[in-house]
C-alpha cells in the first residue's frame, strides 16, 4: 500500500503526463487534495510531502481542521477550499475559515458570505457551480442563471469571483467527459468577455476518473481525494 506522499508524487506525475499530452504549460493545473472525513495526521502527511491546498465537504469538520492546523501548525500556511453545499445557517463558518468556496449557486448565499467576511481577512475567492449535466439532483447553476449570480458577486466587495465548478454526470467514455467539460470551459469564457476587469482565471473541474478529460477541456484545478487518501470513512460524518 502506497504512502500519502507517493500518491501524491504519482497523481502529480499523472497531472503532468495529461498537461503535456494536451500541449498545456506545466503548473497550468493545480492538485486539490479532498480531505473530508479525514484525520488531521493524514492532512499532515499530505503537507509534509508539499501539498497545500485541501478541500473540504462538511462546514463543521472543515472549520475544526482550519482551526487544528492554525493552532497548532501557522507555518504550513494551508489554502483552505470549501467544496460542499452551503446551507444559509453555515455560511458564517464558510466566510470565516476558508480561502475558497466552490459551491456558490444562490444570490441569498453570495451575499450572506459577503457580510459574514470578517474585517481584515482577504476577500473570498469564489467559484459558481454550474449543473452542466441537468441532473435535478445535483445542485448548481443552468446556464441562464451564470450571469445575473456574476453580477452580484462581481459588485459584493468581500467576494472576488474566479470562475466555475462543475460536478458532471458520472460517465466512463472519454468523449462524452471531454464534451461536458468543454461546455463549463466556453461558460467560463463568456464570463470573461462579459465581466473583464474580473479575474476569471479558474476552472474546478476533474476527479480521478476524469483528470485527463478535464486537463485537456482547460482546467486549472482537479479535485482528487480517495486516491490520494485512501477509502473515506463516512461512520463519523
Amino acid at each position: 500500500m502506497n504512502s500519502i506522499q507517493q500518491n501524491i508524487e504519482q497523481i502529480t506525475s499523472q497531472i503532468e503526463s495529461a498537461q503535456q499530452k494536451c500541449g498545456r504549460p506545466r503548473e497550468s493545473v493545480q492538485l486539490l487534495a479532498v480531505s473530508k472525513t479525514k484525520p488531521v495526521d493524514a492532512i499532515l502527511e499530505a503537507a509534509h510531502a508539499g501539498q497545500v491546498a485541501f478541500g473540504e465537504n462538511y462546514v463543521q469538520e472543515g472549520a475544526d481542521k482550519v482551526a487544528y492546523f492554525n493552532e497548532h501548525h501557522p507555518e504550513l500556511e494551508l489554502e483552505w477550499h470549501f467544496i460542499g453545499p452551503i446551507q444559509s445557517n453555515k455560511s458564517r463558518h464558510v466566510a470565516e475559515n476558508f480561502a475558497w468556496v466552490h459551491t456558490v449557486d444562490r444570490a441569498k448565499i453570495a451575499q450572506r458570505l459577503n457580510d459574514q467576511r470578517p474585517a481584515g481577512m482577504p476577500p473570498l475567492q469564489v467559484l459558481m457551480q454550474v449543473n452542466t449535466s441537468g441532473e435535478a439532483s445535483k445542485s448548481g447553476l443552468n446556464e441562464n442563471e451564470i450571469f445575473a449570480l456574476a453580477e452580484l458577486i462581481s459588485s459584493l466587495p468581500n467576494l472576488t469571483l474566479r470562475g466555475l465548478m462543475s460536478i458532471p454526470a458520472n460517465v466512463s467514455d472519454y468523449a462524452s467527459q471531454l464534451s461536458a467539460f468543454k461546455q463549463l470551459a466556453g461558460l467560463k469564457d463568456a464570463l470573461a468577455k462579459r465581466f473583464p476587469d474580473e479575474q476569471l482565471d479558474t476552472l474546478s473541474m476533474g476527479m480521478s476518473g476524469d483528470m485527463e478529460a478535464a486537463i485537456e477541456a482547460g482546467s486549472t484545478m482537479v479535485r482528487i481525494g480517495t486516491a490520494i487518501f485512501g477509502a473515506r470513512d463516512y461512520s463519523k460524518s
